[in-house]
């Protein structure tokens, strides 16, 4: 083929050459926007939900707390229409009640009044000291003899009382050991047989920190 011939082929292929895409190179700034919307379009994306973990249920309690006083390393059973106060710590906000002795109370007006008292005797195995500090000489008068009852592991001392007090003339009274400590209670009430319901409540449901 002679070079003439050569000349509008060689033409052709450099024409084609020109016309064919070329790959671009982006801009610096582009480039950077290019990878800013990447990195969003990543940040947006939805991640799996996390598995929450286990929700804790309470125990049910052993024994119901309804009219049950516990505080101070023992528990007691009262009425559970009235609540127990620190008498000790209304005569001085100073020293209340503590785990060696105290004193509380409760009451609903004008038919009901009920004290606790207790005291740290290590050794001690004859309440009867603490009952008869409970007992008012000015206005308790104990009924018959005192009775002797086991309950559980507690020789608990107990007597029937009548008040000079016209608006709970009937009451009871009880002392016991538990662990370290002697127990007092007293109750005033205006029927006798309530009265020895609200002990035999408070006593059977009596627990303490030995």
């Amino acid at each position: 083929m002679k070079f003439r011939d050569l000349l509008p082929l060689s033409l052709i292929l450099f024409l084609l050459a020109s016309c064919a895409p070329q790959k671009a190179t982006p801009a610096p700034n582009l480039q950077f926007q290019i990878d800013q919307a990447v990195a969003a379009t990543l940040i947006a994306m939805p991640i799996p939900t996390q598995v929450p973990p286990p929700t804790p249920h309470p125990t049910p309690t052993a024994v119901s707390l309804t009219g049950l006083f516990c505080e101070y390393q023992f528990c007691i059973g009262h009425p559970s229409n009235v609540a127990f106060y620190d008498h000790l710590a209304t005569l001085d906000v100073g020293a209340p009640s503590a785990y060696g002795n105290g004193f509380i109370y409760a009451y609903q007006i004008p038919s009901l009044v009920i004290s606790l008292i207790w005291l740290q005797a290590p050794g001690t195995t004859d309440p009867n000291f603490l009952l008869d500090t409970i007992l008012d000489d000015q206005s308790d008068v104990t009924s018959g003899s005192l009775e002797v009852k086991l309950i559980r592991d507690m020789n608990v001392i107990y007597t029937a009382i009548t008040t000079s007090i016209p608006e709970v003339p009937f009451g009871s009274a009880g002392a016991w050991v538990c662990g370290d400590r002697v127990f007092a209670w007293k109750s005033y009430t205006q029927q006798a047989d309530i009265a020895v319901a609200l002990f035999n409540e408070a006593i059977s449901r009596f627990s303490c920190g030995q």
